[in-house]
């Protein structure tokens, strides 16, 4: 391989290498939306994905933009990565985000609801409803929706009111009957409480037709306002600054101000305001300068607000035809199917498991059979986002129940999961577990289950790593790598991770695990840099590194220096990437690729040439500031070598993808990755789909009693 050896480290620092953190993740969303815009998509996934696209930005603009306009308020002046001002990256961002909604709605309405309609779904404007349809949305307005409304007048003895985060309101102008001419403005909120879509009856042999909650308020508005004439009438939504602003040191309970700082969410600073294009200037005037947004911050929005609810278009029953038919179960992992005690299973060997092709069942039997099990004594668990009704808290509280010592580390932090974790956390307490708050200053990201078992030739020590959450409801949809050990080695460290995160104590080395904030960085460039010792010996020389994000600059320099040592880079980078791919002279030997599918791609692992002897690690870390120095996570080795071909298959697969894949240009721009005429046609997701579904089968085969729970793609 070639090699274009650089003279000094420094030329890497020049911005021009690099790719604004907030512009790389607008190309995320964007592949997100190209998504929505594939013909070869079923429709209602194209609907999926349009909406996850809206999902998306809403919390970019309540985080990321909402962040910039801080650094603006507080006057900062350090550059980004890429050279760019706070000021500059605001500006810039907001330009792409105005062409990124036009584009949506554009795909919404030029593709998406002709489609609708070709396929027997009319989306109806319910200001033209004519006849029976007009009597019968006139008729729910009155009985289901009126109740409910609570329209608020704006006058010299009523305010302004306080318009909720991400809620939808109708703006009115309004004129007395009688009296004078002054016009009054008036504001009702749209409630969530009732279903967004409105199905209206029609003929069996009808298209199914359907209307938009606020449009059946609009075509009733007048009746909430008797004693005036409604001059005119409009939707709008705004989004708010989201993020919680907490000085851990001087809250004297974390959990008290964190309940705290939640309820100020829904008040924070207006980010962004939606108005549907054609808006009365002054109705428009109004909000604004109460919400106090700049003209930068309006989108006029050519459509119906907020394209979430696309998501309950998705779930419309009868039109299963209109969406994506893989496989239906995800299968079993075999060592879990001889029905032996769990724990002697383990004790076999090491087990991996790839969710959500394998079941994620099998991680919550561990909690579970950990928590009825006489001889089990302890168990530690770190949690950073469970699901609603999550079975291994209700395996945690009974384990407790049990007289046994569980440990579980909450992180209330987790950004907009704070309240859902606080609930636990409470519960967790009262069934009598120790709980910890996660540490100050940091957020507890790693994902670790310590088991402690009393056993015949003494205590045995059972670990659970895995890079995603204990959440048994984003397993269905997240991908993520998990493994289970008894290796004495690991559950040493295990138990030494959890004495840091409960107590002040700090173990002098590790034999398996690399933490941050204090030795994953170190390691990770350790092992980059081996990388390069072996290119320099002329020694084989790789490195395959899978995760959500990337934009560490001292990672992303020493990848660079790698690659002009001759190492060569495979990136597969699901969301941001601040690295620029085949730029002469700096990463021509590096590429970079996306996969955007039915799953969201969330394992991160990690393949090092090693000069012919391959490490293999797994990580809760992406290769980001606030994960290897503001975050505790862990970077664990995978040793076994059937487990690592297993990983292998996983990075060598989606490494071919042709189907789902984006590839970076040496612009820094994302295109479909290419495939021949007479190429096979590749889609990873697919494939790992349709051995999980053949692997079902076999076990099925073999064992009658295997049980296969359904995914839900």
């Amino acid at each position: 391989m070639k090699k274009i050896i650089k003279s000094d480290k420094e030329n890497f620092d020049d911005p021009k290498y690099y790719i604004n953190r907030e512009l790389s993740w607008l190309q995320f969303n964007e592949r997100v939306l190209s998504e929505a815009e594939d013909k070869d998509n079923p429709l209602f996934e194209r609907l999926k994905f349009l909406s996850i696209s809206a999902s998306n930005l809403d919390e970019f603009f309540m985080v990321r933009v909402a962040s910039l306009k801080d650094m603006i308020n507080a006057d900062y002046k350090k550059l980004d990565i890429a050279g760019m001002t706070a000021s500059e990256q605001l500006s810039s961002v907001l330009d792409a985000l105005h062409v990124f909604v036009k584009k949506q709605y554009n795909i919404l309405n030029k593709k998406l609801i002709p489609l609708l309609t070709e396929n027997g779904i009319v989306v109806c404007d319910a200001a033209d409803l004519t006849g029976k349809e007009a009597e019968f949305v006139d008729r729910y307005f009155d009985e289901y929706i009126y109740p409910v409304l609570t329209p608020m007048a704006v006058d010299s003895s009523r305010p302004f009111p306080l318009i909720r985060n991400k809620s939808l309101n109708i703006g009115a102008l309004l004129k007395k009957k009688e009296g004078k001419d002054d016009v009054d403005f008036a504001t009702v909120q749209v409630p969530d409480v009732l279903p967004r879509i409105i199905n209206i009856p029609v003929q069996d042999d009808g298209p199914k037709k359907i209307v938009l909650l606020e449009q059946i308020i609009q075509r009733n508005i007048d009746k909430l306002f008797l004693n005036y004439d409604v001059i005119t009438s409009s939707p709008y939504r705004i989004e708010r600054n989201a993020d919680l602003s907490i000085d851990e040191d001087e809250a004297e309970d974390l959990l008290k101000e964190i309940e705290k700082q939640i309820k100020r969410r829904q008040w924070g600073q207006a980010i962004r305001l939606e108005v549907e294009s054609g808006i009365n200037k002054k109705l428009l005037s109004i909000i604004a300068q109460e919400l106090l947004v700049d003209d930068n911050e309006i989108f006029n929005i050519d459509g119906p607000l907020d394209l979430t609810f696309l998501m309950k278009m998705y779930k419309i029953e009868g039109f299963d035809h209109l969406k994506e038919h893989g496989y239906k179960s995800s299968a079993p992992v075999k060592q879990f199917m001889d029905g032996d005690n769990i724990f002697d299973i383990i004790s076999r060997g090491d087990i991996l498991m790839h969710h959500p092709y394998e079941t994620f069942e099998n991680v919550v039997k561990f909690v579970e059979n950990a928590a009825v099990d006489p001889d089990v004594l302890a168990i530690k668990q770190t949690l950073y986002r469970v699901s609603g009704n999550s079975p291994i808290i209700a395996a945690l509280a009974k384990a407790a129940d049990n007289g046994k010592q569980v440990t579980v580390l909450v992180e209330l932090k987790a950004r907009f999961d704070e309240e859902n974790n606080i609930v636990w956390a409470k519960m967790l307490e009262k069934a009598g577990c120790h709980v910890i708050y996660g540490l100050v200053g940091l957020k507890t990201h790693c994902k670790i289950t310590l088991v402690v078992r009393r056993e015949e030739d003494g205590i045995k020590r059972y670990v659970h790593l895995a890079t995603g959450n204990y959440n048994d409801s984003t397993a269905k949809q997240y991908t993520d790598v998990g493994l289970f050990t008894c290796a004495p080695a690991f559950g040493e460290d295990a138990t030494a991770v959890f004495n840091m995160l409960s107590g002040y104590s700090e173990p002098l080395g590790w034999n398996k695990l690399s933490l941050a904030p204090l030795w994953l960085k170190d390691r990770i460039l350790d092992l980059i840099r081996k990388e390069e010792e072996h290119a320099k010996a002329g020694e084989p020389a790789r490195i395959i590194a899978k995760m959500n994000s990337i934009c560490h600059k001292e990672v992303i320099a020493e990848l660079y220096k790698a690659s002009c040592l001759g190492v060569k880079v495979d990136l597969i980078v699901r969301g941001i990437c601040c690295l620029r791919a085949k730029v002469p002279g700096v990463s021509d030997n590096i590429t970079v690729r996306s996969i955007v599918g039915n799953y969201l791609e969330h394992s991160r692992i990690f393949y090092f040439e090693n000069g012919g002897s391959p490490e293999y690690y797994c990580s809760s870390a992406d290769w980001m500031p606030r994960n290897l120095e503001r975050r505790v996570e862990i970077l664990f080795p995978v040793e076994n070598p059937e487990l690592r071909k297993k990983l292998w298959h996983i990075l060598d697969l989606e490494l071919k993808d042709n189907e789902k894949a984006h590839v970076m240009n040496k612009d820094g721009i994302y295109v479909k990755a290419k495939r021949n005429e007479n190429e096979e046609r590749i889609n990873s997701q697919k494939i790992f789909g349709d051995e999980a579904h053949e692997a079902s089968k076999v076990l099925s085969a073999q064992n009658s009693r295997v049980f296969v729970p359904e995914m839900g793609i």
